[in-house]
């Protein structure tokens, strides 16, 4: 097998771009070079173009890109160090790193608009959209005026809403357009009108006419219904094509995370990029009848309306202790890691969600949907096939979805930058907005740019992936607070860097871009 070896690291000055990679055969003989550079410094390739792809680059030199420079015999160079990687059939391997970032230093970043005086938070606004018949869509808006800028949308976990990313859409909104919607069957996205209604003469335990969906026959709006992961990808995809109008960063908690990393594998032309806070990796338990028809035959229920009998005596009895608000404050006690976090508006609106009629039997319907027609590992590797941006948060004293999860993500992305925040739960945007909108904001930039504006936290460090500390400080309730949260930097491809700076070459003598 064939090796690509070289040695780098970025000079600080340097007056012309240069490359000098080699391939090297089994036993170290040289092979024709790579790459050649002609008069005025533009790479061309000299091998195979799908070699390009498995070198890994930093794009974190974006203010010195045309400094890069070239010294014989000892490739490329920085005063401080020199690092050296092997690339085998497009995938990097660690040679010998010199040096290994491992003390936490800190960065200060910016608090939350309420904490900064002088300065006011985007207003909110709530709008319905409806999608289908009898199904209306709840969701928020912030940054309307900013006409210009990216477009982002948050996706909520399971039994929560847009309501969630509060501190997103009043942060976030000044400077982006924003978006949280609510999943149908949940938040504020539960149905108008009862889906299955009961009879004059049937009752449950919750009192006659105060629960619907519990009846013998759907309506018939409501007879293919089911609250699925397959239904939210199209309820998204809808909602970014019909009222967003354009692609746009999606970003997703928990459930929200599946959802998001879904979407963009079934339509990445939607989706510019995503980034999973905290993502559930499973998510249903029966087959699915399209992937799995012979076996889905065997469940005689799998989500619809209206709830069969013995489903009925079920959701009865476990919806009575879930939707009591001592279990609520108690599940959020346990999911939130900082408990000086303000969850009384949070408390207070999944309560009100649980009073809706429609609520119960959503809940049956949502935990006996079929399983996805993508698993959530298949759903990664077309994002990957189809080039989809990917950005990784997880709060690190999550219970349930443990930085295990978001660390075999990694590896199965490794192009794709780790965050790991703590003390942080699985709602990191909600304990810890400032950090979450700090890389947010600083992954969509690196995006935006095609990759000369540096990962934030990762600026100035070498390709390599492993891990370093940050401490992020921040007013929070008019007194400083530090985060601390570990880097998995981001392998990139060579080409980014290289055909941006052929693109910016074009465009400034007024040649169209590649």
């Amino acid at each position: 097998m064939e090796l690509l070896s070289c040695s780098s690291s970025l000079p600080s000055h340097s007056s012309h771009i240069s490359f000098g990679w080699k391939l090297v055969g089994k036993k170290g003989r040289h092979l024709k070079p790579f790459f050649h550079h002609n008069q005025d410094g533009i790479p061309s390739a000299g091998l195979k173009s799908r070699w390009i792809s498995g070198i890994s680059w930093r794009d974190g030199y974006r203010s010195k890109a045309s400094s890069w420079g070239y010294q014989k015999g000892t490739g490329f160079k920085r005063p401080e160090k020199i690092f050296n990687c092997s690339v085998a059939e497009g995938d990097m391997i660690l040679g010998d790193v010199s040096r290994k970032v491992d003390s936490a230093s800190k960065v200060s970043i910016p608090s939350l608009p309420e904490e900064l005086h002088g300065t006011s938070s985007s207003p909110v606004s709530s709008y319905m959209w409806q999608w289908k018949p009898k199904l209306n869509v709840h969701y928020e808006r912030a940054g309307a005026e900013n006409v210009h800028a990216p477009a982002v949308l948050f996706l909520p976990g399971f039994g929560v809403g847009s309501f969630h990313y509060e501190k997103q859409l009043r942060d976030l909104g000044r400077e982006y357009r924003v978006w949280a919607l609510d999943f149908v069957g949940q938040g504020r996205s539960l149905p108008f009108e009862d889906p299955a209604p009961l009879g004059k003469s049937r009752s449950t335990i919750f009192g006659e006419g105060d629960i619907w969906g519990f009846g013998e026959e759907p309506e018939p709006w409501a007879k293919e219904l089911v609250y699925s992961i397959d239904l939210w990808q199209e309820q998204v995809s809808h909602f970014i094509d019909q009222v967003i109008g354009e692609p746009v960063y999606v970003v997703g908690n928990s459930l929200g995370g599946f959802v998001a990393l879904y979407l963009a594998a079934c339509d990445p032309q939607m989706a510019k990029g995503v980034t999973l806070l905290n993502a559930t990796p499973f998510w249903g338990l029966l087959p699915n009848p399209v992937t799995s028809p012979r076996l889905a035959k065997l469940f005689p229920w799998a989500g619809t309306f209206p709830l069969p009998p013995t489903v009925k005596r079920l959701t009865e009895i476990v919806w009575q202790k879930i939707s009591d608000p001592r279990s609520i404050r108690d599940v959020l006690k346990q999911v939130y890691a900082d408990h000086s976090t303000n969850i009384d508006k949070v408390f207070s609106t999944i309560v009100e969600v649980t009073q809706h009629p429609a609520a119960p039997a959503s809940f049956a319907s949502i935990m006996f949907a079929p399983r996805a027609q993508l698993s959530f590992h298949e759903a990664l590797v077309r994002c990957q096939e189809q080039d989809v941006p990917i950005c990784l948060m997880y709060g690190k004293e999550d219970p349930w979805v443990t930085p295990m999860w978001g660390l075999k993500v990694k590896r199965q992305v490794p192009e794709a930058p780790y965050y790991e925040i703590s003390p942080a739960g699985h709602c990191p945007h909600d304990e810890v907005p400032e950090v979450v909108n700090y890389l947010l904001r600083g992954w969509i930039k690196n995006v935006e740019s095609q990759g000369l504006v540096s990962l934030p936290l990762l600026e100035g460090l070498e390709p390599i992936e492993y891990g370093l500390s940050r401490e992020l400080e921040f007013i929070k309730d008019g007194s400083h607070k530090s985060i601390k949260v570990n880097v998995r930097g981001s392998k990139l491809s060579l080409w980014k860097p290289i055909s941006s700076f052929v693109n910016s070459r074009l465009l400034s003598s007024g040649i169209t871009s590649l």
